[in-house]
């Protein structure tokens, strides 16, 4: 695993997460931001999830406020962890409806992009679609069919989940919008992956698997759902005959340069 400067903060006997009020001013300055940015621009599922789920503006929630939004809707919880977790923790916690949430916050510093997953990331960019009943069921499948993948297995996978759930558009009666909690946390990419700067593709599973990827630089290609529901039908399907035609045909050339040493 990759190491970090970040270290996820610890409750106390009562489950609270105390944060500083640097933290919490960090949180405001991204919240209050974003919800500008994705205006018009996040589908309509994302938007409804962001009511439901509440979220204050003036400091970082307490995971159990989002954990009863989740549960009512669907079922899910979201998990405290540290700042980086395993694959194989990842999935276990996915295949058991709960989503990895580390308790740490950006830097002002990093205010814009940094590579681990934070806690405004997570509950932000993630945890609105997590009310969703076609994303959830996505999300619980790939968790479950991650833990009974073998490691080469597990990269394709990957794969397409950057591809979906971090990084995908959709089609939808108001235009095209965007569904990737990847894109809906950075106000820079949520206004690029609309744009006509990157490649966009209609969705099919067994080209994203194929499609390798970078986490350090806007995405050169977006994959494009018909509309949200695919997603629960892609769950019906058998993935992982998939992943093993994935296997076969390889990887396609990458879109993007080689990441300087």
């Amino acid at each position: 695993m990759k190491r970090t400067q970040y270290l996820a903060r610890e409750p106390d006997e009562k489950g609270f997460i105390h944060y500083p009020d640097s933290e919490h001013e960090v949180w405001n300055r991204l919240i209050t931001r974003q919800l500008e940015v994705v205006q018009g621009r996040a589908c309509q599922e994302y938007l409804d999830g962001i009511e439901q789920l509440a979220m204050p503006l003036e400091r970082i929630p307490q995971l159990g406020e989002i954990n009863r939004a989740l549960e009512a809707a669907t079922g899910w919880n979201v998990a405290r962890v540290p700042a980086l977790i395993p694959f194989q923790t990842f999935f276990e916690l996915l295949a058991s409806k709960r989503f990895p949430v580390a308790t740490f916050i950006r830097t002002p510093e990093e205010l814009d992009y940094l590579q681990e997953p934070d806690i405004f990331h997570e509950i932000f960019g993630h945890c609105p679609l997590l009310t969703n009943p076609w994303f959830a069921e996505f999300t619980h499948t790939y968790g479950k069919l991650g833990l009974a993948a073998s490691k080469e297995e597990r990269v394709y996978l990957a794969r397409l989940y950057w591809l979906t759930i971090e990084f995908g558009l959709v089609d939808t009666q108001a235009g095209r919008r965007i569904y990737g909690g990847g894109i809906l946390s950075s106000p820079k990419e949520t206004l690029y992956a609309l744009s006509d700067v990157p490649e966009h593709q209609a969705f099919d599973p067994l080209e994203a698997m194929r499609t390798p990827y970078r986490i350090d630089i806007l995405q050169p290609l977006y994959f494009v759902l018909p509309d949200l529901r695919r997603l629960f039908e892609l769950a019906r399907q058998d993935i992982m005959a998939l992943v093993q035609q994935a296997r076969a045909l390889g990887l396609h050339a990458p879109k993007f340069p080689p990441k300087a040493a």
